[in-house]
């Protein structure tokens, strides 16, 4: 346990943004999974789940909690499952 001021001020700071980080992680992770199923399923409205994908993969990398190089390759693969199955 931390002793000074400043070191207990840091934990309680990074339990915080810990806590933040852990909902922004599952929200795009989970659009992602949804996304994946529906190119997979062929679902109805894909073109939506891949804009929610794409806004979540977005707001990840503008908090600093994935990288910009990151959500695009994620993304970049995501597209190219789809025009795949597209093209079937």
């Amino acid at each position: 346990m931390p002793i000074l001021r400043n070191a207990k001020k840091a934990l309680r700071q990074s339990k915080k943004r810990e806590e933040e980080n852990k909902v922004v992680k599952k929200a795009y992770k989970k659009a992602l999974k949804d996304a994946r199923k529906g190119v997979e399923t062929g679902a109805k409205d894909l073109e939506e789940k891949l804009k929610l994908a794409q806004k979540k993969l977005d707001k990840a990398v503008k908090k600093g909690i994935l990288k910009q190089n990151t959500a695009a390759r994620y993304l970049s693969r995501l597209m190219k499952s789809v025009k795949k199955v597209a093209k079937k």
